[in-house]
């Protein structure tokens, strides 16, 4: 069973994850865009995308630059989910892996930092 939400209830749900989560791994983010779409293309199965350079690779970061761009994609998140807590896990989730991609982390070092 799919559960389903409005594109705008999935938005605030979101909001309101990514409101939850601690400071110190928000307070590092600059230039950085949350975006939600409906599906990644390419038929590929991602619930989430981090499109930017993480910042272990980057020389330096300056004006003018687009912003980082973090893509939840909804329907994948919907199509996993059978109830709002089950969702409100995997936006969870989804959030930190790809905050961790900006910062360069990997999964083993986002569960030392007590973030997943």
């Amino acid at each position: 069973m799919t559960l389903r939400l409005s594109e705008e209830e999935f938005e605030h749900l979101v909001g309101d994850e990514l409101d939850a989560l601690p400071d110190e791994m928000l307070d590092g983010l600059e230039n950085v865009a949350f975006v939600i779409e409906d599906e990644p293309g390419d038929g590929e199965t991602l619930l989430g995308h981090y499109q930017g350079v993480d910042l272990t690779s980057r020389d330096r970061y300056g004006f003018g630059e687009l912003p980082d761009r973090i893509v939840i994609y909804r329907l994948p998140h919907l199509d996993t989910a059978e109830t709002l807590d089950e969702l409100r896990d995997e936006v969870h989730a989804t959030l930190v892996h790809e905050i961790g991609h900006y910062y360069g982390l990997d999964d083993d070092r986002l569960h030392e930092l007590g973030w997943a």
